[in-house]
């Protein structure tokens, strides 16, 4: 079917980057306008807001690119060389390019780019190992090769043993993440599964109290890494008492890549020699696209790289083409200075907010987040989350560890520096955000229920406060513009 006639002209002195997305734009319009306008809406109201979400980042105009191509039409099931479908020589090519800069950017003996996202790079390692752990030998004890091959008794007895693997991961309100267990996601549901906490008095994590656990527990998997932990972890222990009870140590570090990929976590703070296998997004810290990657010892690799079909469905070849990209930016030389300078923000960020009277779990941060416990506040992390994008500021309720809120409503806001740190934002602009998010709390109330009694949902803000705010964010990111090189006015 032939294409509406384009209307699109290139503006004098335009850059190649507003050509393109201006371009794009315009070939969407002439099929559905909705949708063009809702992208354009997007990319202003990112520009006019401060994005302090943890887990968000601005990608760079060649990474959006990179995913808006001829990729997206390909099948490519299996993994390089080794396709379900002909005709995938250059998928193999941005899939190996792509594996290849995450082999040399993290220090990993392999690589496996096709993960749509976080949770599914966390199945496939849930999975590869339970393949070399369980699967593995008993094929070995039944001398067949394949699970098809297996006996009705012998399939019956592999299903039982899986099903009665254990994995102890760190708990949701502690910080960690839901796919380490929480019930309600498939990996509380795969495992025999507990959780491990921090000290109640400190928000710290307790590697003794975390051994003892394990020691009593003795999980197959002991997941490490967190979405909202502000301190760091040392991997060296935590492969010591994985080692000490027989469990595989798997890192989930979608949060702080960025900073191992930036080498401000090295040593015992780095997971990758540390770790078994480890996972990771690469839309956060890492500034790529939306998705997931895994990294692990050769022992584990022909077992990852049955991702797909074992439990992904067909890679996106574009994706993983601008996360050849991305990873390619990360390696080079500035990328370290902007790891270095998140975590520099957030400490400033953190600072601010102490100084203001903020309460902070465990004090302060070491890494890219802050976790603030609003109730304080008299606030709920709902209503606190709500009164600040009255305001302009983006952010996310998140819990605290023994939440009295529950994972909905929480007791928390997790503020995070990837984005700010991107345009640029430094620890001057930092402390002011930091009054900005005061000076928001301060000014806002609970609201109430039809019936008059108080919610943990709702809230009252002075409309004049919320609208200075948001002005005086707006004066900040004018000196820190998103995508200057990206004109998207008409005519």
């Amino acid at each position: 079917m032939a294409a509406e006639p384009s209307s699109f002209s290139i503006k004098p002195g335009e850059s190649t980057e507003s050509t393109a997305f201006r371009s794009a734009l315009d070939v969407i319009r002439a099929v559905e306008p909705r949708v063009a306008d809702a992208i354009g809406a997007e990319v202003e109201d990112q520009r006019a807001q401060l994005k302090l979400i943890a887990s968000e980042n601005y990608a760079s105009p060649a990474v959006l690119l990179t995913m808006g191509n001829w990729f997206s039409d390909k099948y490519a099931e299996g993994t390089i060389g080794r396709r379900f479908y002909a005709g995938c020589r250059n998928v193999d090519t941005v899939e190996a390019l792509a594996a290849e800069h995450a082999r040399e950017l993290f220090g990993a003996s392999h690589a496996y780019v096709q993960p749509h996202s976080g949770i599914d790079a966390n199945l496939v390692a849930f999975w590869s190992v339970l393949a070399q752990r369980v699967e593995s030998p008993a094929l070995e004890r039944a001398k067949v090769r394949h699970v098809n091959d297996l006996s009705e008794q012998d399939w019956a007895a592999l299903r039982r043993e899986l099903g009665d693997q254990r994995m102890l991961g760190m708990a949701l309100d502690a910080g960690g993440h839901l796919t380490h267990g929480f019930r309600p996601n498939i990996s509380g549901k795969m495992f025999d599964q507990r959780s491990y906490g921090t000290d109640p008095e400190t928000g710290l994590l307790d590697y003794d109290a975390l051994r003892e656990t394990a020691r009593e527990f003795r999980p197959l998997i002991l997941v490490a890494g967190y979405s909202a932990y502000p301190r760091l972890v040392n991997f060296r222990i935590m492969r010591e008492i994985a080692e000490e009870v027989g469990a595989t140590l798997m890192v989930d570090m979608a949060h702080f890549a960025g900073l191992v990929a930036g080498k401000v976590l090295t040593g015992d703070f780095d997971p990758v020699p540390h770790a078994n296998i480890v996972t990771t997004t690469t839309h956060k810290s890492l500034r790529g696209p939306r998705g997931g990657m895994v990294l692990c010892d050769a022992e584990l690799a022909e077992h990852v790289d049955r991702g797909c079909p074992m439990v992904l469905g067909g890679p996106l070849p574009h994706v993983m083409a601008a996360k050849a990209v991305a990873l390619a930016e990360a390696r080079r030389p500035d990328f370290q200075d902007y790891a270095r300078r998140i975590v520099d923000n957030a400490s400033a960020l953190a600072e601010g907010l102490l100084r203001r009277g903020a309460s902070l779990v465990t004090g302060g941060t070491d890494n890219h987040l802050v976790l603030a416990d609003v109730s304080g506040y008299g606030l709920t992390g709902r209503q606190a989350e709500a009164a600040l994008l009255d305001a302009g500021i983006v952010t996310n309720r998140n819990s605290v560890p023994q939440d009295r809120n529950g994972a909905w409503y929480t007791s928390g806001v997790r503020i995070g520096t990837p984005a700010l740190t991107t345009r640029g934002l430094g620890v001057a602009e930092m402390d002011e955000i930091a009054g900005l998010i005061d000076t928001v709390l301060t000014s806002t109330r609970p609201g109430t229920t039809a019936n008059g009694t108080p919610s943990k949902a709702s809230h009252v803000i002075d409309a004049s406060v919320a609208d200075q705010v948001a002005a005086r964010s707006a004066d900040l990111l004018a000196g820190f513009p998103l995508y200057p090189g990206v004109d998207l006015s008409q005519g």
